[in-house]
């Protein structure tokens, strides 16, 4: 995709793959202009997912956009996209508790958050583990704003390349297979 982004409006709706150095593949999708939704591919939570997750997006200056939340984890997220310079700048906040038992979040979330609110009382918040990294854009993709079908199912070991490759949204961003 050759998009160029200028203002919030070309960034929401918009689908990104991306790995950070540190070599953790995400797939993230600015379903509108206050919730995102993600998959996790790579690294110490991949296979974890996320509808629905409430966050502030702000445009920082023309084509840079921040975007941050704070998970039913506890984690802290902060993201900074320069998308027409395929980079992303970002700092995760892992509790404790998710350093520690990372597999209890590798799940789709929303159908758990009893379990996630759980973990977070029961095991220790500090010291927080920090991940500073910055990534590069893989993928961009435009989706249109609150479709729910970007992220869809659970992360399987061939989705982003099947996404890259043109093998899972049709024309209309509408999944080939499921």
């Amino acid at each position: 995709m050759q998009k160029k982004f200028k203002t919030l409006d070309d960034f929401l709706g918009t689908h990104f793959i991306y790995t950070y150095d540190n070599g953790w593949e995400y797939e993230w999708y600015a379903k509108n202009d206050h919730t995102v939704d993600y998959r996790i591919h790579g690294g110490m939570v991949a296979g974890r997912w996320v509808k629905d997750q409430e966050a502030n997006i702000v445009m920082l200056t023309e084509g840079i956009y921040k975007v941050a939340w704070t998970e039913p984890t506890g984690t802290d997220v902060a993201l900074d996209f320069v998308p027409n310079e395929g980079k992303i700048n970002g700092t995760i906040f892992f509790p404790k508790w998710v350093q520690d038992h990372p597999e209890i979040t590798v799940t789709y979330q929303n159908e758990h958050l009893d379990a996630m609110y759980e973990a977070r009382e029961k095991y220790e918040t500090y010291p927080k583990m920090v991940v500073p990294e910055f990534a590069t854009i893989t993928y961009i993709g435009d989706a249109g704003q609150n479709n729910d079908n970007v992220i869809n199912v659970a992360p399987y070991a061939e989705l982003t390349d099947d996404i890259r490759n043109g093998k899972y949204f049709d024309k209309d961003y509408l999944p080939l297979k499921n």
